[in-house]
């Protein structure tokens, strides 16, 4: 019965909970003196502000990434032995080398 994925995942996840409300029960709890919750930069006074985070750099990121796992894919399952399908290879990495340079040089 406790090999059982369900029982084993709510069991794991009873035993969690149980670790972090002892652990909650013996943390000191948090008070707020003088600028013991200020953020701290270095010793500077940081005024706070709102940031407005985009995910364009995490997209290009992601894109270059797959970019380069599927042509790595591509080149290590092509067939050997055979000139026309190293030239296809060839052929693909430069196209990968150059779709990549144009996402690099995106703004």
């Amino acid at each position: 019965m406790l090999t059982a994925p369900l029982v084993g995942f709510a069991v794991f996840t009873f035993v969690c909970y149980l670790l972090f409300r002892l652990g909650d029960s013996l943390a000191p709890k948090l008070t707020d003196q003088g600028a013991k919750l200020a953020q701290y930069a270095c010793g500077e006074d940081f005024p706070a502000r709102k940031l407005q985070v985009g995910y364009t750099l995490f997209f290009r990121a992601a894109l270059f990434f797959t970019m380069m796992h599927v042509a790595a894919l591509v080149v290590a399952t092509l067939p050997s032995g055979s000139m026309a399908l190293a030239g296809l290879g060839a052929l693909y990495l430069l196209m990968i080398t150059l779709s990549i340079m144009t996402l690099m040089m995106q703004k």
